[in-house]
C-alpha cells in the first residue's frame, strides 16, 4: 500500500474516497446533464463500483482519480485526478487527467483550479513526461478546461474504442501537455 497523496488548492481538497462520498457520487452519475457526454447514466451499483475502484487504485499508487471536497462546505462535489486508461487507445500507454463535478459547481473555475494542481503533481512529483486528456468531440465545456490548462489539441480526432461504431459520442478530441522541463 502506497502513501496516499492529497492535493489542496485555495477552494478544493483532493483526497482519498470515503464511504460517505458514494451516495452523492451515485446521484451525480444518475443525473442526465452531468453524464451528457458519457454513454449513459450509471446505476447506484455501477457508481459505487467505480468509486471503489478509484479508492483501491489510490491505495496502491498513492494517486489517481481523487474525491473532490469543496473546502467551504466540506462536501464531496466529484472527482478529479490522474488515471491510466484500461482500454487500448491509439496513443497508449498514457496517463490522462480527468474530472467530473456536480453540475451546480460548473462554471466557477473549480475543474481548472484542481486540474492545474494535479498537473503540477504529475510533472513535479511523478515526473511524467506527458499528460493527456480527451473527450467527446461535442464536449466544449471540458475542452475549454483543457485549453485553460495550456494543453495542446492534436490535429486529428480519434474513435474511442470502448464505444460502438456509429455511436454519437465515439469521435473524440485529444489534448496533450508535455512536462515543462522536457
Amino acid at each position: 500500500m502506497a502513501h496516499v497523496r492529497e492535493i489542496e488548492t485555495d477552494r478544493l481538497m483532493l483526497r482519498q474516497w470515503r464511504d460517505s462520498d458514494y451516495p452523492p457520487y451515485a446521484c451525480m452519475c444518475a443525473e442526465a446533464e452531468t453524464m451528457r457526454y458519457f454513454p449513459r447514466v450509471l446505476s447506484e451499483e455501477e457508481s459505487f463500483s467505480m468509486a471503489e475502484r478509484n479508492r483501491a487504485l489510490i491505495d496502491v499508487r498513492g494517486w489517481g482519480l481523487w474525491a473532490v471536497e469543496y473546502k467551504l462546505t466540506k462536501q464531496f462535489i466529484g472527482f478529479l485526478g490522474l488515471h491510466v486508461p484500461t482500454v487500448e487507445l491509439p496513443f497508449s500507454p498514457c496517463v490522462e487527467i480527468g474530472w467530473r463535478l456536480e453540475r451546480h459547481h460548473w462554471g466557477n473555475g473549480l475543474a481548472t483550479e484542481g486540474a492545474k494542481a494535479v498537473l503540477d503533481f504529475a510533472f513535479d512529483d511523478l515526473a511524467l513526461p506527458e499528460v493527456v486528456s480527451f473527450t467527446s468531440l461535442n464536449n466544449k465545456r471540458s475542452e475549454r478546461v483543457m485549453q485553460k490548462l495550456g494543453m495542446v489539441r492534436d490535429a486529428l480526432t480519434f474513435q474511442h474504442p470502448a464505444l460502438p461504431e456509429g455511436h454519437e459520442l465515439r469521435e473524440h478530441v485529444l489534448y496533450r501537455k508535455k512536462h515543462p522541463g522536457r
